[in-house]
């Protein structure tokens, strides 16, 4: 996995999956993106998904207006987030699918955290995580 930061925008997943996201109007790749996190039949919860989950995340926390930083990185997501903000309602439903995957993603369920385990900056990674989750909470 191409990776240069500990943010959830800062791998190669990420991006692919924000340049897909260009594609939907509405919440369903996010939700879709969730889902598949959440859906334990497959055991561990692959990297890939993971990160994909951690943007989904993000668009949920900017559609709050509980954004973290913008970024050259986030910028297709934040102008994506900037042109359906307005008429964006809550969604209580996928707040909780998105603790619950910040959940599973911090598990020993989760490759992408035993990737950055194995990483000398695990510990700001968790952080950061850490921060979405609290960003996104009601």
């Amino acid at each position: 996995m191409g990776t240069w930061a500990v943010d959830a925008f800062g791998n190669d997943y990420a991006q692919d999956w924000a340049q897909d996201l260009q594609e939907i109007s509405n919440l369903d790749a996010v939700e879709d993106t969730l889902n598949t996190a959440l859906d334990t039949s497959a055991g561990e919860l692959e990297a890939p998904f993971a990160a994909e989950a951690l943007v989904a995340v993000e668009v949920i926390a900017r559609l709050q207006g509980k954004g973290g930083a913008a970024s050259e990185d986030s910028a297709v997501v934040d102008q994506w987030v900037a042109a359906r903000k307005p008429k964006a309602r809550r969604r209580a439903d996928l707040e909780d699918k998105a603790l619950q995957a910040i959940a599973r993603i911090l598990s020993d369920q989760s490759e992408l955290r035993e990737l950055w385990a194995e990483s000398e900056h695990y510990e700001a990674w968790r952080a950061s995580v850490e921060e979405l989750r609290a960003r996104v909470q009601p």
